[in-house]
């Protein structure tokens, strides 16, 4: 029997908010999505590069925002040109850690979410 990565899941607020973040921010691109108009509402992002998505969750009575706990769990991805994205990050005004010793730094999208930037 064996596994393979498919997806990981962030439940978010604004839906459309979150789709521009995704874009602007990391150039993630609606590759699937399921619709339930009375409940919710499930997009899948990729990155045209790996079979790996990002799936954000909307769910349409949900008003109140997430419970993220102490955030000890991110999604983590590489870059081909670091300083690039992390200049454009940093114009953003979304990185919210960086360790320079270990050459990572980690942005936050609008619901809270860490996402670690590696070269």
């Amino acid at each position: 029997m064996k596994f393979a990565y498919n997806h990981f899941n962030f439940n978010v607020l604004d839906l459309q908010r979150s789709l521009k973040f995704y874009k602007e921010a990391l150039d993630l691109d609606i590759v699937g999505d399921i619709k339930d108009n009375d409940e919710f509402t499930i997009v899948y992002l990729g990155d045209h590069q790996t079979n790996f998505r990002l799936e954000l969750t909307y769910l349409k009575d949900r008003h109140e925002a997430y419970d993220l706990g102490e955030q000890e769990y991110h999604l983590a991805l590489k870059t081909d040109d670091f300083e690039a994205a992390h200049k454009k990050h940093q114009e953003m005004g979304i990185i919210e850690f960086e360790n320079p010793k270990m050459g990572i730094y980690f942005i936050v999208d609008p619901d809270g979410y860490w996402i670690e930037i590696i070269p």
